[in-house]
């Protein structure tokens, strides 16, 4: 739940950001150089959010929020750059083609769904070998490793 949440909270503070950011795009010449405008921005603020403020603190703004954290598998440590543009792509270009593509899909659902080549096996876990936990569950995590190697 707190994922679900965390990502709508990210939606909602890019939008808000860009809403803000309207007034500057109102005084360009035409509406097709203001929509051009405000989706350049609405890309830049995403991947400022998701590519690097995760990289910075292992959280975007709304899983700080939420208390959830982004890590790489299978160590537990820090995503580099590239895993977490390519996670950002697959969020911005896939995810939002989801819902289409299951309206023209079958009208009768497998009984188990059928997951495509490199499809992660756990909801938690995506296409860049990124997992998102919870911060107290990291740190528990940490203590632990600790107190096993010291």
């Amino acid at each position: 739940m707190r994922r679900y949440l965390a990502v709508g909270l990210d939606a909602y503070l890019c939008l808000l950001a860009v809403g803000l950011l309207v007034r500057s795009c109102l005084h360009a010449d035409g509406t097709g150089r203001a929509i051009a405008l405000l989706v350049v921005q609405l890309i830049a603020l995403s991947f400022a959010n998701q590519v690097l403020l995760t990289m910075a603190v292992r959280a975007s703004a709304g899983k700080l929020i939420m208390g959830v954290r982004v890590i790489r598998l299978p160590d537990a440590g820090r995503p580099g750059f590239r895993r977490l543009v390519l996670r950002w792509l697959y969020g911005l270009l896939w995810l939002p083609l989801q819902p289409w593509h299951r309206l023209r899909g079958p009208a009768t659902a497998p009984t188990r769904p059928e997951r495509p080549a490199g499809c992660p096996n756990e909801p938690h876990e995506d296409l860049a070998g990124i997992r998102q936990v919870r911060h107290c569950d990291l740190r528990n995590y940490r203590a632990a490793v600790e107190d096993r190697t010291g």
